[in-house]
């Protein structure tokens, strides 16, 4: 089953390693361009939800300023299921743009 989009970007976001959610969040926002920025509700639903499938896992807490931070790490499953995913965005792409190439010097006009 194919991961819906906030919850391929989080494990995207987390490849590079554990994160607070506060940085999750970000680093969606960086990774997808600015078009994904989740709310704090359903970022912590969705992380639960992928804690409870475990592809995620609490790596460890601290308080910062007097506030509890989780960070969240990766686990081998998660890291699977994350290139399993990505592998198969990319051939879906890849057709679109297969389908794509011969229109486009006729049925679209000539790109630049």
């Amino acid at each position: 089953m194919a991961l819906n989009e906030q919850r391929f970007y989080i494990l995207t976001a987390l490849a590079s390693g554990p994160l607070h959610g506060y940085a999750i969040a970000e680093e969606i926002a960086r990774v997808s361009d600015g078009s994904h920025a989740p709310r704090p509700g359903s970022l912590y639903h969705a992380i639960d939800k992928l804690i409870e499938q475990q592809l995620l896992e609490l790596d460890r807490e601290e308080v910062v300023d007097g506030r509890l931070r989780r960070y969240y790490r990766l686990t081998e499953t998660g890291a699977l299921r994350l290139t399993d995913e990505a592998t198969r965005r990319a051939a879906s792409a890849q057709v679109a743009l297969r389908r794509l190439q011969p229109g486009l010097g006729t049925a679209f006009g000539t790109l630049a």
